[in-house]
């Protein structure tokens, strides 16, 4: 057995993709997902930045002990997330931002969807009383026949994964 629990037998299927079972356990692909800002969906979304979590550490030299530094955890922060999606003629984001630009701060929650190739949600990350803080427009080029993009930037208190979305995920690989 190695330090993992896992037999030395069973390590390389498993690092390949495949379960003790016999089920493959492939990594999702990047490019279907949802969003979804107080039970509504806001729009499709072309890319999500900023799902990240870090725990900060604070040094602490101990009087004598001069071969290292201990590093304890202090608190969590996250980066704000942004959201870019090509622009339409829903304005739900930017009119969101215009408010708090004016001082009309409504924070709101949402849920960021992993979605399996049926478009059924396989994995989710929440993030908490979000408000946008920065909008980005479109950049026009008269020679380009591209989609235009804008993005938002919404601070919030936190991501959570819920073990829910974990365990529908494993669950699915059996199905």
């Amino acid at each position: 057995m190695r330090s993992s629990g896992i037999p030395i037998g069973l390590s390389t299927p498993l690092g390949m993709g495949v379960s003790a079972t016999g089920f493959r356990l492939d990594p999702h692909q990047g490019f279907n997902f949802s969003i979804e800002v107080e039970s509504l969906l806001v729009g499709g979304f072309t890319e999500v930045s900023g799902l990240e979590s870090e725990v900060e550490t604070e040094e602490y030299r101990e009087g004598g002990v001069n071969t290292y530094v201990h590093k304890l955890p202090s608190q969590s922060s996250s980066p704000n997330l942004v959201l870019t999606h090509g622009v339409t003629a829903v304005s739900t984001l930017w009119n969101w931002y215009y408010n708090v630009t004016q001082g009309i701060i409504q924070r709101k929650s949402g849920t960021i969807m992993l979605l399996d190739q049926r478009s059924i949600p396989v994995m989710w990350w929440n993030f908490f009383n979000a408000y946008p803080v920065k909008w980005t427009g479109p950049q026009f080029k008269a020679d380009s026949h591209e989609v235009i993009f804008e993005s938002i930037e919404l601070v919030h208190e936190g991501i959570t994964k819920p073990i829910l979305g974990q365990a529908l995920a494993i669950a699915q690989a059996f199905f």
